[in-house]
């Protein structure tokens, strides 16, 4: 039987690839020519960002591949960025879902297709969760999270112990987004049982996402699940949920016994979306158990690894570049004070921070080819041929190499953001870590607060060294791709109070 399905796959997909490959190149953006049943798969590498960014200086910013089966275009240049995201964005604001989440992608508004449910639940994550009126409520939560860091950092300082800064700040991330969504804690800095579980979890989820699949390469093989990444991921999911459940279940026999409502800005993002489904109109839409699980995993999924991952990249950066360290800590000094703890309304007076973060963010986006789209219609742009159901990667790694936007690209030169006012929030297509469009992340306004509260904490309180191997040796900086690009070995670095 094993053998007659592999016969039967090897079969289709040979027929598959001569009709490819006689339709392949029909008007399409420049790109190399596809190989028999494997298109371009060779090509990408175990860094697919960096491959593509190499490949698009023989083909152009927009150019076209074929993955498999699957016809493929990237976007390596903010001026052709802009024409898919902003003057095109209707025809791309679609997702290609990954076939491991295809059951999760129903109810979660990072994967859903435009339409009603989308929209309604875009709007009340942007009106009702992520409005600055409602993270200011919230601040003093996260703050509480943000002196536990602190705690822990100082004890490690004082028993000299280096500090894993990605556990920490990975910790510190889902610490900051569960006082946000649920105004508890889901984890701990110092590996107690049930939570250690919970942040375990959610890793070995984010893993299984960036995990090559061929049933997003060949499609048609996807209902076999060749590799069991599908079935894998529903078992992670299926551990996830009831820890959501038990939380949600938890608060409504709170409501149940409570003989007044919060006040609205006392409200966290479970008690705003459960008095939003309680109501009978059109923000209750599809507002159920399912939907609920489908929000706080996206919200945990993607809020922490990134933060995490662009807090780690910061520090690995400073640690190397001992100017940028010195200018960062003396802004926080001069403005903060020493020791002081900073507030959230405070990072606006701190613009050398500011352009840290970027600059952190324009060498290492988290995701460096964004989350794919796909077209829903053919549409000619820049004289090409874009087929319905094209899959779009928008390389913006590689348009933070452009040397014709960044001089010296490769150089960590904070500096940059001070003399060239340029943002990551969607409008300047030099800088789009978040996205841009339609499809921007939601959550980009308590990112932005959660990443630079973190670095400051860490940088006004201690002053940082490394370890004298590491010292000796270098920082590595090898990336390793995934669901996010993080640093291949993890940062550990020595902390001393200041």
């Amino acid at each position: 039987m094993a053998a007659l399905l592999v016969w039967v796959s090897w079969l289709v997909l040979s027929l598959l690839s001569v009709y490819l490959l006689a339709h392949s190149r029909r008007h399409l953006p420049p790109g190399p020519r596809p190989l028999p049943l494997i298109g371009s798969l060779h090509l990408l590498g175990d860094q697919p960002h960096r491959s593509l960014a190499t490949l698009a200086k023989t083909y152009g910013p927009l150019m076209s591949l074929r993955l498999g089966a699957v016809t493929t275009v990237v976007v390596s240049s903010p001026a052709v960025a802009r024409e898919f995201m902003q003057r095109h964005d209707a025809v791309f604001a679609t997702r290609s879902t990954p076939d491991a989440l295809r059951d999760h992608a129903r109810n979660s508004v990072t994967w859903l297709p435009l339409g009603p449910t989308w929209r309604d639940l875009r709007k009340v994550m942007t009106t009702e969760l992520f409005a600055p009126h409602r993270l200011d409520a919230l601040r003093q939560l996260r703050q509480e999270k943000v002196a536990e860091l602190v705690e822990h950092v100082a004890r490690l300082a004082r028993e000299g112990e280096a500090v894993d800064v990605r556990r920490v700040a990975s910790t510190t991330s889902l610490n900051l987004l569960s006082r946000t969504i649920f105004s508890r804690d889901l984890t701990s800095l110092d590996d107690r049982g049930t939570s250690k579980e919970f942040e375990q979890l959610m890793a070995d989820i984010l893993e299984a996402i960036g995990r090559p699949n061929l049933s997003d390469f060949y499609p048609a093989l996807a209902a076999v699940d060749l590799q069991g990444w599908r079935r894998w991921q529903s078992r992670l999911f299926a551990r996830l949920h009831p820890l959501i459940d038990a939380e949600v279940d938890q608060r409504r026999k709170q409501r149940a016994g409570r003989q007044n409502g919060l006040k609205k800005d006392e409200a966290d993002f479970l008690e705003v979306l459960l008095d939003l489904a309680a109501r009978d109109d059109e923000k209750a839409r599809g507002l159920d158990r399912d939907m609920l699980r489908a929000i706080f995993t996206d919200l945990f999924a993607a809020g922490s690894d990134t933060s995490s991952s662009t807090i780690e990249w910061a520090m690995a950066e400073l640690l190397r570049s001992p100017l940028a360290m010195a200018k960062v800590c003396d802004e926080l000094r001069r403005v903060i004070g020493s020791g002081r703890t900073i507030e959230e309304s405070e990072i606006s007076r701190l613009p050398y921070l500011q352009a840290v973060v970027k600059e952190t963010l324009r060498l290492h986006p988290p995701g460096p080819l964004l989350l794919p789209r796909q077209a829903t219609s053919t549409i000619q742009i820049m004289g090409y041929t874009i087929p319905k159901g094209a899959q779009v990667f928008i390389n913006v790694w590689a348009m933070g190499q452009d040397k014709d936007t960044w001089p010296e690209p490769e150089k960590f030169m904070p500096e940059r953001f001070i003399e060239k006012p340029i943002d990551f929030k969607g409008g300047d297509f030099e800088l789009i870590p978040f996205g841009a469009g339609r499809r921007i992340c939601p959550g980009l306004p308590l990112a932005f607060r959660m990443v630079h509260v973190v670095l400051a904490s860490l940088l006004i309180h201690f002053k940082w060294t490394l370890p004298v191997e590491v010292e000796r040796n270098g920082i590595d900086m090898k990336e390793k791709f995934g669901a996010t690009v993080a640093k291949a070995i993890p940062l550990c670095a020595m902390a001393t109070t200041t």
